[in-house]
């Protein structure tokens, strides 16, 4: 009669030919002559998180660990948590495991990891930094550290732990993308812009147009700063609106260096750009056009453009007194239409692209207490997603369903005595146009706004106000309502 060990060898033999079935059965077999084997039950529980059946992976372990506390049966155990997403269980259990297996890197990682996702972040910095004394070359760790102090304004320690990250992975692009964005976030541009030239955006706009123009869009001729002052250069977005907006405050620097200038944008923005004649734009292209009737000597990605013009310091934040104008036929229509009253006109928006960042979206409602402010008139400049939720305001006119570009946008805005708004396209336009603004943040700060946010540094007529908890739009409405009061 065959012992329990040698049906237990022989199902982890068929469990590692990838046999699953056969070593599924193999391990029952097992446990039917002895049905209080750990082992059995942790290998079975490793078997159904290769299948993808999570919460029978949970009750396997957590019989392995009733009889026996075993480290890798606990390792297992927190695995199948993190899958289940039930970090709370791994909390409950931490104090138990980590008196048993205080070195244990994998365990200590993976607390860490569940504070992480529990938004406990200053638990979550605690676990990482144990971790990172057992192995301190986990370069998983240092990542997951550098976020969880960035989300908590600690900038220098987030940049310091993306340092250690950078000399872990020297060549990997996507390192070297985030130690950007900690590097900008303590405003130290010189070195920032150089390794954000690895982000994602500008790769994805760069092969599309290399296929686009295969034979005018290559590497070779891509503008790295010389002179082109006899050239035709063809700058293109690659990000959100907000970004394009934001980094329009170079192409008048561009243009002052080359013969003619072409950008391509996003269509809902041409139309503002060429009415800001002052930025220099000699062509746009917004739609589709052949190669054949394109032409260009080189070309650059509108987010390079502060890097490959050598910008310095407060260099980068150019024209941050305002460099955008609305057309004034527009925006007299516009007044006569909406604004043509005595009261404190306020626009207000709670939601961005929630396909990017849900954080940074406002419940609608938290806009209602400030409207009880006597003199005041309100004016929704939501548009698309999120426009649904204007009927939970009162006495709100709805400007956002008439706004098809934003040269609309921008002549519906100059009649604005304040936008309050989310970190969306929005205040970059009221920030570029110098119109008073204030910028709702969520808790995790995105690296533009700095670590000071007394002060804008890209625009002077914003104002910012950040959640002083993850989640806690309260605080900040208790703030603006303040602010707002006669």
């Amino acid at each position: 009669m065959p012992q329990v060990e040698d049906i237990v060898n022989v199902g982890f033999s068929l469990h590692q030919e990838g046999k699953l079935e056969e070593a599924e059965n193999a391990y029952h077999e097992a446990l039917r002559l002895d049905n209080k084997n750990a082992e059995v039950y942790n290998l079975i529980g490793v078997l159904k998180l290769q299948q993808g059946e999570v919460d029978e992976a949970v009750e396997y372990v957590e019989r392995a660990v009733e009889i026996s506390a075993q480290s890798y049966f606990y390792e297992t155990l927190f695995q199948a948590y993190i899958r289940q997403q039930s970090y709370e269980k791994i909390i409950k259990n931490s104090s138990f495991v980590l008196e048993l297996f205080k070195d244990n890197f994998t365990l200590l990682f993976n607390v860490a990891l569940a504070y992480k996702n529990l938004h406990q972040n200053k638990e979550a910095i605690k676990f990482y930094e144990k971790a990172l004394n057992v192995n301190p070359t986990s370069y998983q760790a240092w990542f997951n550290l550098a976020n969880v102090y960035s989300i908590e304004a600690e900038t220098e320690n987030a940049l310091s732990a993306m340092q250690v990250c950078k000399k872990l992975r020297p060549k990997d692009g996507e390192t070297r993308y985030f130690l950007s964005l900690a590097l900008m976030r303590v405003k130290n541009y010189d070195k920032g812009l150089k390794y954000f030239e690895n982000r994602v955006s500008k790769e994805v706009a760069s092969a599309v147009l290399k296929k686009t123009y295969p034979n005018k869009f290559r590497e070779d001729n891509e503008w790295k700063g010389e002179n082109i002052k006899n050239k035709t250069i063809l700058v293109y977005y690659e990000a959100g609106f907000g970004d394009v907006i934001m980094f329009s405050r170079y192409l008048p620097i561009v243009k002052d260096r080359c013969k003619k200038l072409i950008l391509m944008v996003q269509k809902p923005l041409s139309p503002l750009i060429m009415e800001n004649l002052h930025l220099g734009v000699d062509e746009i292209i917004d739609t589709f056009i052949p190669e054949s009737n394109i032409d260009f000597d080189c070309h650059c990605a509108l987010l390079s453009l502060p890097y490959v013009l050598k910008l310095k310091n407060d260099e980068v934040f150019a024209y941050a007194n305002g460099y955008l104008k609305a057309d004034d036929k527009k925006t007299e229509e516009y007044r006569k239409k909406y604004f043509d009253n005595d009261k404190i006109k306020v626009g207000i928006k709670w939601q961005g692209n929630t396909y990017f960042d849900k954080d940074r979206v406002i419940p609608a409602e938290m806009f209602k207490p400030l409207m009880s402010i006597k003199n005041t008139q309100y004016y929704s400049f939501q548009t698309f997603e999120g426009s649904e939720n204007i009927t939970t305001l009162d006495g709100i006119i709805d400007i956002g369903k008439d706004l098809i570009d934003f040269s609309q946008t921008a002549a519906a805005l100059k009649n604005l005595d304040l936008v309050i708004c989310n970190d969306t396209s929005l205040a970059h336009l009221a920030g570029a146009m110098r119109i008073p603004c204030w910028i709702l943040l969520p808790y995790d700060v995105n690296w533009r706004w700095h670590t000071d946010l007394s002060v804008c540094d890209w625009y002077e007529s914003v104002r910012l106000f950040r959640q002083k908890s993850i989640g806690d739009w309260q605080s900040v409405f208790d703030e603006v309502l303040n602010e707002m009061k006669p």
